[in-house]
């Protein structure tokens, strides 16, 4: 008998060795076969080299040697080969379903997009004046008076309280600083001449607010004589030269030196536009106005910041210095019973609004607003993804069975679809910066912001971080616990039916959404309804072709008369006036009025406004009693014409002929017109008297001529301003425009809210057509019998629609009483409101119903047209 050859026996170890002991019968037999083959045709030596590389052969992949069964550790569902694993999936799935796909990054990039740009918005809102290093310890002082029984709250304070408070309260402070408002002035240098908005402080304001120094030092406002520069108006006056140690003049009469230049102030800060600062005692020494009032505690025209002492508290400091006015007042001056007190730095811009002597907010209120806003976005956009994924649960339910059937957990199936939630959320978060970035221009120029997008900060990337996680959890946990949670033998059986109570937590997301988006655009509508209600409002003037041309300097003042002449003359104008405050402000309050029949215990300030006597015809004023000032009536300069809001104050029945004191200066009322809107137009009239200045006037103010193009009327103006004013810029304003100005804030608000409801809408019109598609899909079969069965396209689209549309009525009915609270709440907010009509609820639910079925018809008409035979063959 022939022997069989055997493999050599160090061979035969090294395949025990390295392969597992499952199969190692049915594998050593096959290799001591082809041993045998290979000895018979090519010898031992051949036959042993083949066997050992073939050991090697049919090794298992990545194994060298198989270890026992109880030696692996249990599984995890979060190892980095499973998370590895995880991830694949989730991008296979996202590539397949192509349509949900775009759908769930479209809408979560949107929302997080929206969400960006807010938060950064409430940044740079929250942070307002907190980049000033004694922020915290810095305060305006301001005070509170009883006009008439209504207590106003304002920042305007007499001169001598700056030195008051240094005198008998200086150890509670650490700076006290006496300012003008800001206002623009004439910069002059050499033959350069720029209107700048600047002040007039006293020195302590430039360690309290910490400047940054480009050149100079703080310490050179302790000169009289001397103006710090802020680094643009600097760069605007000399260019790239030095400025330190330049002379300059403001206002083409008060000569300074220039003693230090300091870094632009933030963006987001109350001083941002200050371009320079001049001293206080150039002010109360040198300007006409600031030597005459710089004693008098009757005239509110002056600002006063201070900086808290180190042990110092706030609300203590505010009651002690509270009777410092009041203190200097005697007679009827004191009836207005003035406190004084401290309003925090870090309240100014959020809660600047007062009424009855107590803070109401102000902007804090749309900080509030836009939060909750972008947080709806937000949610609206993972609603849509919780919608979807739980929507095509019946699709993946046989995916789920066949995992659970082969073993998988169901811990590792809910990592499956957060890792499917989080890779979304990831490629969203890309996409969302991008779009953040793209519109950040158009963004910024719509909210009148500076804002970027924080790269170098680590607190933005670490909310972005938990941004993200918390949005794919939020958006991922519904899904994930919903699918993982079916049973694998009723879903492989084909039993499986996700039944009518799966679809009531998608509809209940539908009217949610539809419920937060109705809202916002019955609010932003409400919004816009109130500035144009505002804007058609009679405001006591003609506003249209008046221009006003700020008058720092005295060169037309001192020759009014022949400017105004030569003016008439070119036939660009109808008239020209000068007035002491612009027709749109109110910068002066004064008491001291006094008239037969007065309250002595009732006393309240007037606007004062000084006026040459063609005032009313160039502004178009409604006389309702009495005359206009004239020039052929020389007793008008000691005459006054008042509104129709102070002859109601005063309880005069006949005014015309009443005489009213100014001080001991009696004036003779010779006319009543309509109440002029000067300041907010949201509030009411003030009272108020105009007279025939006797003194210098800031604003010369005229109407030109209809018919004439402005160009050419504006031209004709210059070549006269200019012979009479050669060193004071040309910079006119037109009146309508400052008017309009008045209402940018609520504009801009508006504007805001309409670019947050446009997009909210956007989303939810997504997510609808998301939905609108899956039910199409799930329906073919149905539709396509229905149309078997005769079923027209219209009954086909109204099967399809119909559902969607009760739920946007359900969205509407709830919207409706929700918009009506808040905005009732809003409206109140101002003195002089538009109403709330029912016709915005409905023209909003008629547009809302109308975008549905816009949305769910292409999928709807999609469906109904398609071939039945199509439909029915993939049963």
């Amino acid at each position: 008998m022939k022997n069989t050859p055997v493999p050599p026996r160090w061979a035969q170890r090294l395949f025990r060795w390295l392969h597992p002991e499952e199969t190692r019968e049915e594998v050593g037999g096959d290799l001591d076969e082809l041993y045998d083959y290979w000895y018979t045709r090519s010898g031992r030596m051949q036959a042993t080299l083949r066997y050992v590389l073939n050991v090697f052969s049919v090794l298992p992949p990545f194994v060298r040697r198989r270890r026992r069964t109880e030696q692996y550790s249990g599984t995890s569902n979060f190892s980095m080969i499973m998370v590895s694993n995880y991830f694949k999936v989730a991008r296979r799935n996202l590539a397949k379903n192509k349509l949900y796909s775009f759908i769930n990054i479209t809408g979560l990039a949107s929302g997080m997009a929206v969400a960006m740009l807010i938060g950064l918005w409430l940044y740079d809102e929250l942070s307002f004046n907190r980049s000033f290093q004694n922020h915290a310890r810095i305060a305006q002082v301001m005070q509170t008076q009883n006009l008439g029984g209504n207590i106003l709250t304002d920042k305007s304070l007499p001169a001598p309280t700056g030195k008051e408070l240094r005198l008998s309260y200086n150890g509670n402070f650490k700076y006290i600083v006496s300012s003008t408002s800001e206002e623009s002035h004439i910069l002059s240098f050499k033959k350069l001449n720029f209107n700048k908005p600047g002040r007039f402080m006293e020195p302590g304001i430039t360690e309290m607010l910490s400047l940054d120094m480009v050149s100079g030092s703080r310490a050179g406002l302790s000169d009289p004589a001397s103006v710090l520069l802020s680094e643009s108006a600097a760069a605007t006056l000399f260019g790239g030269g030095n400025a330190l140690n330049e002379v300059i003049k403001i206002d083409n009469e008060l000569a300074v030196k220039v003693t230090g230049v300091y870094r632009d102030l933030p963006h987001n800060s109350t001083f941002a536009n200050t371009a320079f600062i001049a001293p206080w005692e150039l002010f109360i020494t040198r300007v006409p106005y600031g030597k005459k009032n710089q004693d008098q505690w009757n005239n509110n025209f002056t600002e006063v910041f201070v900086q808290l002492g180190d042990r110092a508290d706030i609300t203590t400091v505010s009651s002690v210095i509270a009777p410092v006015r009041a203190n200097k007042l005697k007679g009827t001056d004191a009836a207005v019973k003035p406190a004084v007190f401290l309003h925090p730095m870090d309240q100014w811009h959020l809660y600047s609004n007062w009424k009855d002597g107590f803070n109401t907010g102000g902007r804090i209120q749309y900080v509030w607003l836009f939060g909750i806003v972008g947080a709806f976005v937000l949610m609206l956009a993972c609603i849509n993804f919780m919608n979807l994924s739980t929507a095509r649960s019946e699709k993946r339910a046989r995916e789920v069975g066949v995992r659970k059937a082969v073993g998988s957990l169901r811990g590792q199936l809910v990592g499956q679809f957060f890792s499917e939630s989080f890779l979304v959320v990831f490629i969203a978060f890309v996409i969302a910066i991008a779009l953040a970035q793209l519109v950040m221009p158009y963004f910024n120029n719509m909210a009148d912001k500076k804002i970027a997008i924080l790269w170098a900060n680590p607190v933005f990337w670490a909310l972005a971080l938990g941004f993200c996680l918390f949005t794919g959890l939020l958006a991922g946990s519904y899904p994930a616990f919903y699918l993982s949670s079916f049973k694998a033998v009723n879903v492989l059986k084909g039993t499986f039916r996700a039944g009518r109570l799966a679809y009531i937590p998608r509809q209940v997301l539908v009217v949610v959404q539809f419920t937060v988006s109705v809202t916002l655009i019955i609010g932003t509508v409400m919004v816009f309804r109130q500035i144009h209600y505002t804007k058609d409002r009679p405001i006591g003037y003609d506003r249209t072709g008046l221009v006003m041309i700020d008058m720092p300097t005295l060169d037309i003042n001192n020759h009014f008369e022949p400017f105004r002449n030569e003016l008439l003359e070119t036939g660009a104008i109808v008239d020209v006036t000068k007035t002491t405050t612009p027709l749109t402000e109110k910068r002066n309050n004064e008491t001291g009025f006094t008239w037969r029949g007065k309250d002595v215990n009732r006393d309240q300030p007037f606007v004062t406004f000084g006026v040459t006597e063609e005032f009313g015809k160039t502004v178009g004023w409604k006389v309702k009693q009495g005359r206009d000032f004239s020039r052929q009536y020389s007793t008008d300069k000691l005459s006054v014409i008042l509104n129709e809001e102070a002859v109601r104050f005063m309880g005069l029945e006949n005014p015309i002929g009443e005489t009213v004191k100014w001080g001991d200066q009696p004036l003779l009322v010779v006319g009543v017109v309509e109440g002029m809107v000067m300041e907010s137009p949201y509030e009411p009239v003030q009272h108020a008297i105009y007279y025939i200045a006797p003194w210098p006037a800031r604003v010369v103010t005229m109407r030109l001529r209809p018919g004439m193009s402005a160009p050419d009327a504006l031209g004709k103006v210059e070549k006269v301003f200019r012979k009479y004013a050669p060193a004071v810029p040309f910079d006119y304003r037109f009146l309508d425009q400052e008017y309009d100005a008045k209402f940018r804030a609520e504009e801009r608000i508006g504007k805001l809210a309409g670019f947050f409801t446009v997009l909210a809408v956007f989303i939810s019109c997504l997510g609808l057509f998301g939905l609108a598609s899956f039910v199409a899909a799930q329906r073919t079969r149905e539709i396509g019998v229905r149309k078997v069965l005769g079923a027209s396209v219209w009954s086909v689209w109204t099967l399809l629609s119909r559902d969607f549309a009760l739920l946007v009525v359900v969205a509407m009915i709830i919207a409706s009483p929700v918009a009506y609270y808040i905005l009732t709440s809003w409206l109140q907010k101002y003195e002089y409101h538009t109403g709330l009509p029912w016709s915005v609820f409905v023209w909003t639910g008629v547009g809302a119903l109308l975008i549905t079925l816009l949305t769910v018809s292409f999928q709807s008409l999609k469906a109904a047209l398609m071939d039945p035979v199509k439909s029915l063959r993939t049963d």
